[in-house]
C-alpha cells in the first residue's frame, strides 16, 4: 500500500490541534506538523498526540510553508490540511481508497464545506468550493505568498466526502486574518507590478460585493450572509486601499 503523509501549517492552533490530529490519523500514521512559531501549546500538544513537528521561521509567505513541508517526508502522497479542517467519514474511506490503488498518476480535489460564527454557509464567500489537497508528493509545488495555490499537471478527479471547514469562531479571530491577508495581498500584488486608483478601488469593493451578494447568492444565508458580502467589500477596499498607500510611498 502507498504511503500518505498529512501536512498542517499551524501557529497556535492549541484549540485545533489534537482534533485534526486525530481526525487524520483515520487515514494515516505520519501527521507532519509546520510550525511558525507558536507561543501557545500546540507543538505541545501536537507531539503528544503523535505528530511530528517542524519548525520553519514565518516569511509571509504561506506557499513556501507547505513546500518546505513537502521536504519532510518521503511518503508517496500528500495531503494538505489546515487545523482548522477536518474530513468527514465518506472521505476518509476515499483516501484510503486511494492508498490502496497503487496508483500514483492523478490529483485529486476535495469538496470543502465551511462553518463559521456558529452557522453552516451555503452560498457567498463561504459557499462550498472545491479543493485540491491529495498529490503524488513529487509532482506537487505551491505558488502565492497568500492564497496559495498547487501547480500540478497530473489529471484532476474528484473524491467523494467533503472536508469541513470550522473557520471563523469569532470577531476578533476573523479581524486577525483580514489585517494578515490583506496586508500580504497588497505587498505582492505591488512587487508584481499591480497598480490601482481611487476609482479602481471602488469599483474593486463594490463588484465584490454585488458578486457575492447576487451573483453568488450570499443574502440567500440570511443576516450573516449579508454580513460576509458587506465583509466582502470591506476586505476588498481595504486591500485595494493598501496596494494604493504603497504607490503613493514609492511616489514620494
Amino acid at each position: 500500500m502507498a504511503k500518505l503523509a498529512v501536512l498542517i501549517l499551524t501557529k497556535n492552533e492549541e484549540k485545533n490541534i489534537t482534533d485534526v490530529i486525530n481526525n487524520a490519523k483515520q487515514c494515516t500514521d505520519e501527521i507532519i506538523i509546520i510550525d511558525s512559531g507558536s507561543t501557545d501549546r500546540t507543538v505541545e500538544l501536537a507531539e503528544i498526540a503523535g505528530a511530528h513537528v517542524y519548525f520553519r521561521a514565518w516569511d509571509n509567505d504561506f506557499a513556501a510553508q507547505r513546500n518546505f513541508g513537502l521536504e519532510l517526508t518521503e511518503a508517496d502522497w500528500v495531503l494538505h490540511l489546515d487545523a482548522d479542517e477536518r474530513l468527514d467519514n465518506k472521505l476518509v474511506a476515499a483516501i484510503k481508497h486511494v492508498k490502496e490503488s497503487g496508483k500514483l498518476d492523478e490529483q485529486y480535489i476535495i469538496r470543502r464545506i465551511s462553518h463559521a460564527f456558529g452557522q453552516q454557509f451555503r452560498h457567498g464567500v463561504l459557499r462550498p468550493d472545491k479543493v485540491a489537497r491529495l498529490f503524488p508528493r513529487g509532482k506537487v509545488s505551491w505558488v502565492n505568498r497568500v492564497h496559495e495555490r498547487p501547480e500540478c499537471d497530473l489529471p484532476k478527479q474528484s473524491l467523494n466526502g467533503n472536508i469541513i471547514h470550522y473557520t471563523y469562531s469569532g470577531w476578533t479571530q476573523w479581524l486577525r486574518k483580514f489585517e494578515q491577508y490583506t496586508t500580504l495581498w497588497a505587498n505582492d500584488a505591488y512587487k508584481k507590478g499591480k497598480r490601482t486608483s481611487p476609482f479602481g478601488i471602488i469599483n474593486h469593493a463594490n463588484f465584490a460585493f454585488m458578486q457575492m451578494a447576487f451573483l453568488r447568492l450570499g443574502l440567500l444565508d440570511g443576516f450573516m450572509g449579508f454580513v460576509m458580502c458587506c465583509n466582502h467589500f470591506f476586505y476588498t477596499m481595504i486591500k485595494y486601499l493598501k496596494l494604493h498607500e504603497l504607490q503613493r510611498r514609492e511616489s514620494k
